[in-house]
């Protein structure tokens, strides 16, 4: 090994591995990247790899791939010494690896394509349109809902939680190998009906209908055919397996069942049973790391931290619990948390949420050395904040903080970071911090630039889509003088701009009461309501009324361009700065691979597509640093706002930690609500999870075994309950010297601190 790596004793462990299986639980800031990195130098260098065989890295994100390629080399002097020994893959690279060799023998073409999560979610939200126009979900609707609330919830709510119910039912059929075709089959011989298995079924099969017409699979069918492959053609598993001796994951506490039979299979030992157990047969060169505790991405997917746990539990394991990241006062209430749920949640059912080992400092001697202890750093602050209140709290304390910065060199800086439960409440810090003259870096679904850009293009088409409308008409107009109400808001309303806003909020209220938009965008000398307005209005009413339509008269003319045309000839009359005609370049660009990939596409579902983007509903893929792996350290001196989910495998000098109550971290007492449990569903039911229990109720294909309406509910709520428990234990670890946490009443007024955040704060008062 490279002399100026000095492993830690729990490290050394590692190093001493030579073959077999090894399970590995790793504490936060452990390092796990660094001591894998260096256990596949290691094997590179002592020549355990023969002529074609190359080490296998699995991991979970591709800026982990960047990570690990970076690392490995680094314990070489010559970079062409480890060339083609080693290869690091998502699981998704892997299985796309794996099906590439023999297509055919899953049934695609030697071209197949791959549709990614956006291009997936569009088709599966047709699905799910065309179920829900030719079905109904009144059976599960609230029966003391009025007549206009169901309508509205029709309209929506439906559309959006019935797409989430069927992308966990796709996710998990195709993780047990069922094709709508075998799934079919089950409900055919079920010994009772199953009406939501049905719906699943309904979409799925459509959904892969649609896929099968493109000649692509997505992300999940990859790992789904790239098992399949793996058990039916024993020749190429025998090839991979001499290919691939040594198999080294990381993060395999967010390994799903389907993933570890693939490594099972590919590290030569036979397919472990549910859970991990009873793994038996010959034993392969199979190296597992991950942190039980740092599981939060289980939550109606397939992953389970219980895998990784079995596994540990039945192979040759070790633990990595020296942490060299937080000082100890942080590390003292990690494992107080550890400990209290293990041993004292009231929830005798969630107390597997966490578990040994306990985090501990790096030994005297060892890199890198934790911070000097402080523990009038960590705050909890117990004030009975509104929402509003806790935002402004937060914010007034980070400002103090960063203005007290200002002589220090940037290079001497600390990292900052505020870490929210939800995307939405991380949209409110940052308007708050641009309000108290803070420019964030924004880590949260898309970005407030993009979601404005996106928003205002979106009404601009929407009007584009039904021009008799006068409401859209009125809506396009406040687009077009955007920059006067966004200066309105910047200056508080002052002198200069107060005629601006009387003028935008007159013409608007003029545009929206108007009874025939055609008389005045396309007026004829008999008909024309601009000029016949002119006799009751002012001349810079209707000067500024012909200035805007010439522009809609410009758009209306533009419509039969091609969709990324026609946005970019809408930006140039209506943003004025770089960066927003830069964002529309690359919206246009996203809908014109929309409008490519739906052909039957109009401007009605484009618009829809930008919504979406401007809700904040999916990540608008190639504006975030994170897509490349994002290092607070670039960003000494700003404000990270971010979800405590993106803030893991980081780490901060300073963590503000909010709205911890028990809303967003429920413990499963009388008083909780959940998110998943939607209030005009009858009786509380969670309609994700009862999909899901009637799926395994499929599964057991047996009379004695069946589904329990209600049973599922009560069985997600421990699930969620358990991962916010570790959601809040990963936000605690990203804090290196001062960690500060709040909660909030929360909307209704009747939220109180987690049941965690309350233990911690008493424990730490005494």
């Amino acid at each position: 090994m490279t002399p100026a790596f000095i492993p830690r004793p729990s490290q050394e462990q590692i190093l001493r591995y030579t073959g077999g299986r090894l399970g590995i639980a790793a504490v936060p800031g452990a390092g796990k990247t660094h001591i894998l990195s260096a256990l596949a130098a290691k094997i590179i260098q002592e020549g355990r790899l023969g002529d074609g065989q190359e080490l296998l890295i699995v991991t979970l994100v591709n800026s982990a791939v960047d990570n690990f390629e970076t690392r490995i080399k680094y314990f070489f002097d010559n970079p062409i010494q480890v060339l083609y020994k080693y290869r690091v893959r998502t699981l998704h690279g892997l299985a796309h690896d794996i099906v590439r060799e023999k297509p055919s023998k899953v049934g695609l073409e030697e071209r197949f394509s791959i549709i990614d999560e956006r291009e997936a979610g569009f088709i599966r939200r047709e699905s799910v349109n065309a179920w829900l126009a030719n079905h109904s979900l009144d059976d599960y609707l609230d029966p003391t809902l009025e007549t206009s609330k169901r309508d509205w919830v029709k309209r929506g709510q439906l559309p959006d939680m019935v797409d989430s119910l069927a992308l966990a039912f796709i996710r998990s059929a195709k993780d047990r190998l069922l094709t709508p075709e075998k799934l079919r089959a089950k409900l055919d011989a079920s010994f009772s009906p199953l009406p939501l298995a049905e719906l699943g079924w309904s979409i799925y099969a459509d959904y892969q209908r649609a896929l099968a017409y493109r000649g692509a699979v997505d992300f999940d069918d990859l790992i789904r055919l790239a098992l399949t492959l793996l058990e039916s053609d024993e020749e190429f598993l025998a090839r991979l397996q001499y290919r691939y001796p040594y198999i080294l994951e990381d993060e395999a506490q967010d390994s799903s069942q389907t993933q570890e039979r693939i490594l099972s299979l590919l590290s030569g030992g036979s397919l472990p049973s549910p859970l991990g157990r009873g793994v038996g047969g010959e034993v392969g060169n199979w190296v597992r790391v991950g942190d039980p505790n740092q599981a939060i991405f289980e939550t109606f997917t397939t992953a389970s931290p219980e895998l990784l746990r079995a596994f540990i539990r039945e192979n040759p394991s070790v633990d990595m619990p020296e942490s060299g990241r937080s000082q100890p006062a942080v590390i003292a209430l990690a494992n107080h948390l550890i400990d209290w749920v293990m041993n004292a949640h009231p929830i005798p059912e969630a107390r597997t949420a966490l578990s040994i080992p306990y985090i501990q400092p790096v030994p005297e001697g060892y890199q890198p050395v934790n911070p000097p202890d402080a523990p009038e750093a960590v705050k909890f602050i117990s004030t009975r904040y509104t929402p509003d209140q806790e935002l402004e709290a937060v914010t007034k304390s980070v400002k103090h903080y960063v203005d007290g910065l200002a002589e220090t060199p940037i290079e001497a800086q600390p990292t900052i970071a505020i870490l929210v439960p939800r995307n939405q409440r991380g949209v409110e810090v940052v308007n708050e911090l641009r309000a108290r003259g803070i420019e964030p870096i924004e880590l949260i679904s898309s970005t407030s630039e993009t979601r404005a850009a996106a928003g205002s293009l979106s009404h601009l088409l929407a009007y584009l889509a039904d021009p008799g409308s006068a409401r859209k008409l009125s809506k396009a107009y406040e687009v077009w003088r955007r920059d006067w109400r966004e200066q309105g808001v910047v200056n508080g309303e002052e002198e200069d701009t107060k005629g601006d806003s009387e003028l935008l909020k007159k013409v608007s209220d003029l545009l929206r009461r108007m009874t025939n938009v055609e008389t005045f965008i396309a007026p004829h000398q008999a008909e024309d309501w601009l000029s016949a307005l002119g006799e009751s209005e002012a001349e810079h009413v209707i000067v500024e009324l012909s200035k805007f339509r010439v522009n809609v008269q410009r758009w209306l003319n533009a419509v039969t361009l091609p969709i990324d045309q026609l946005i970019l000839t809408l930006a140039q009359d209506v943003f004025s700065n770089t960066s927003d005609l830069a964002l529309s370049h690359k919206l246009a660009l996203v809908l014109r691979k929309a409008a490519d990939d739906h052909a039957d596409w109009r401007l009605p579902e484009l618009t829809a597509e930008l919504v979406v983007i401007a809700k904040n509903e999916r990540r608008f893929i190639g504006f975030a640093d994170d897509d490349s792996g994002f290092d607070p350290e670039r960003h000494r001196g700003r404000v990270v706002v971010t979800t405590m989910h993106k803030a893991k495998g980081m780490e901060w000098d300073r963590v503000y930690l909010m709205s911890v109550n028990n809303y967003d971290f429920p413990s499963n007492m009388s008083n909780d609500r959940f998110i998943s449990e939607k209030w005009f569903i009858r009786s509380g039911l969670n309609l994700e999870a009862e999909a899901l229990a009637q799926l395994n109720a499929l599964e057991s294909n047996s009379e004695y075994d069946g589904y329990e309406e209600g049973t599922a509910t009560l069985s997600a709520r421990l699930d969620y309950v358990k991962e916010r428990l570790r959601l809040f234990y990963v936000g605690m670890t990203r804090a290196k010297k001062d960690l500060i946490v709040t909660w909030n009443s929360g909307r209704q007024g009747d939220a109180t601190p987690s049941l965690a955040m309350s233990e911690l704060m008493g424990w730490w008062e005494k």
